[in-house]
C-alpha cells in the first residue's frame, strides 16, 4: 500500500514514470524487505527483457519510424480519399479508414496519430469540423493500430502470458475492423446531425486508377506480416524482419523518400522507444515478481471475488480494473502487475487467453487516450502544440463506442475466436 501510495504522488507531482517505478520499488524493498539483496531488481529487469518473442520488438519499431520518415502515409491517405472522400461525411470516414490501414503497416498508434493525424486533421478543420472533434475522431482511430498487426502490445501480452502471438494476431482483426466501421457511423452520424462538412469533388476513375498505382504498396505491409505468419512462412519475428526490408525498398526504391541521413535518424528514434519500452517492460517484470514474492493475490482477490467467483464476475473485475489502472500508468506496465494478480482466477473459470488478450489490449488503448495521465494525449500536444482540455473534449462518445465492443466481445467471443482457430488451429 505505501508504494502504490507514494508512486501516485509522485506520478501527480509530475515525476517521470520510469523512475517513478523504479525508485518507488527500490525504497519499498530497503525498507520493508532489506534482506533481500538488491541485484534481484537488475535480475528481474534482465529477464523481462530476455524472451526471444521481444525480438520483433525493435523491428517493428523501426520499420513505423521508416514509414513516418517517407511517403506511405500520405499516398494512403491520397488513395482513400479518391475512393471515399466524395461521400457524406467522406472525410472523417476516410481518415478512420486511413488510421485503421496505417496502423495494420506501422503497429504504432504515434505513428499512426502523427503521420496520419498530420495529414487529415487540417482537411477535417477545412471541412468546417470542430477541433476538439478531430482530435476525437484521430486519437481514437489510431488506437486501433493496438489491436491489429503488427502490435508491440499484442506481442508483450504474448511474453507474459505465453500465448501465441501469430493467433494473438489473427484475434486482434475482427474487433480493430469493428471498431473502425463503429466510428465512421458515428462520423457520418455526426456530420448529418451538425450539418457540418463537405463532400470532396468526386475523383475521376483516371485519379483513382493513379491514387491505387501509388498507395497499392502499402498493402504489402499486411500481406508479408498476417499472410506470411498464416502461411508459415514466417515467425512473427522474421515477418517483422521481412517488413523492414520491404519498408526500406518500398520508401527508397518506389517512393525515393529515404536518404542516408533520413535512414540514420530513423535508426536513431527507434534506439530511443526500444530502450523506453524495455525499460517499461523491465520495471513492469520487477513489479510483477514483487506482487508474486508478497502474495498479494491470495490476500487481495478472495476478498474482494470469493474463493468460486462467476466467469462474468471475473472479467468485469479484469475490465474494472485494467480501466483504472490504464487511467494512471503506462499499459505496459500495467499487463504486467495485473496479469500475475488475477491469473489463478482466470485459470479457474476458463477465460480464453486469446480473448482476454484482445480485451485487455483494447482497455490499454483506450488507458492511453484517457485522462488525466494517457500518454498519447500528451503525444498529440506535442504533434498539435494544442491545450490538453481542446484535445480531450470530443474523445469520450468514441471511448463508449469502444466500451461497448468490449461488452460485444464478451457476450459473444467467437468474435476474436474464430479467425485464429480457423487459420491457424485451435488452442
Amino acid at each position: 500500500m505505501l508504494w502504490a501510495l507514494l508512486l501516485g504522488v509522485l506520478l501527480f507531482i509530475g515525476f517521470p514514470f520510469i523512475l517513478n517505478i523504479l525508485g518507488t520499488l527500490m525504497l519499498y524493498l530497503k525498507i520493508n524487505l532489506p534482506m533481500l539483496d538488491p541485484k534481484i531488481l537488475v535480475q528481474q529487469i534482465v529477464t523481462g527483457i530476455s524472451p526471444p518473442a521481444l525480438v520483433c520488438v525493435p523491428l517493428y519499431i523501426l520499420g513505423a519510424e521508416i514509414i513516418i520518415h517517407g511517403e506511405t502515409g500520405k499516398k494512403l491517405a491520397r488513395m482513400i480519399m479518391s475512393w471515399l472522400g466524395h461521400l457524406p461525411g467522406g472525410i472523417p470516414v476516410s481518415s478512420s479508414v486511413a488510421c485503421t490501414v496505417f496502423g495494420a503497416v506501422s503497429g504504432s498508434a504515434q505513428a499512426t496519430l502523427a503521420a496520419i493525424g498530420g495529414t487529415f486533421r487540417p482537411i477535417l478543420l477545412r471541412a468546417g469540423y470542430p477541433s476538439s472533434f478531430t482530435f476525437g475522431l484521430i486519437l481514437n482511430s489510431a488506437e486501433i493500430a493496438l489491436l491489429i498487426p503488427p502490435s508491440v502490445i499484442l506481442i508483450v501480452y504474448g511474453v507474459i502470458t505465453g500465448t501465441s502471438i501469430g493467433k494473438l494476431y489473427m484475434a486482434g482483426i475482427v474487433p480493430g475492423v469493428i471498431l473502425c466501421i463503429l466510428f465512421c457511423a458515428y462520423s457520418i452520424i455526426y456530420s448529418r446531425v451538425k450539418k457540418i462538412g463537405y463532400t470532396e469533388q468526386k475523383a475521376s476513375w483516371q485519379e483513382r486508377m493513379e491514387s491505387v498505382k501509388e498507395g497499392i504498396w502499402v498493402f504489402g505491409y499486411p500481406v508479408i506480416i498476417i499472410g506470411g505468419i498464416y502461411a508459415g512462412i514466417f515467425s512473427p519475428t522474421e515477418a517483422a524482419a521481412a517488413a523492414v526490408l520491404y519498408a526500406l525498398l518500398v520508401e527508397w526504391l518506389v517512393y525515393r523518400a529515404l536518404s542516408i541521413k533520413t535512414i540514420f535518424n530513423a535508426a536513431l528514434a527507434t534506439g530511443v522507444v526500444t530502450g523506453v519500452v524495455f525499460i517499461l517492460v523491465g520495471a513492469g517484470q520487477v513489479a510483477s515478481w514483487l506482487i508474486s514474492f508478497l502474495k498479494l493475490p491470495d490476500k487481495i482477490l478472495p476478498v474482494l471475488l470469493g474463493t468460486q467467483p462467476s466467469y462474468l464476475k471475473v472479467i468485469i473485475a479484469i475490465n474494472l480494473a485494467y480501466l483504472v489502472a490504464c487511467m494512471l500508468v503506462d499499459g505496459l506496465v500495467a499487463m504486467y502487475i495485473l496479469t500475475p494478480i488475477f491469473a489463478k482466477y482466470v485459470a479457474m473459470v476458463g477465460i480464453d487467453p486469446l480473448l482476454l488478450g484482445i480485451i485487455v489490449t483494447t482497455q490499454v488503448a483506450m488507458g492511453t487516450i484517457t485522462p488525466p495521465f494517457g500518454c498519447d494525449i500528451f503525444t498529440a500536444q506535442v504533434i498539435f502544440r494544442r491545450p490538453y482540455l481542446e484535445i480531450i473534449a470530443h474523445i469520450w462518445p468514441f471511448l463508449l463506442m469502444t466500451l461497448m465492443m468490449i461488452v460485444v466481445l464478451i457476450m459473444f467471443p467467437q468474435l476474436c475466436l474464430f479467425l485464429p482457430n480457423a487459420m491457424l488451429g485451435g488452442h
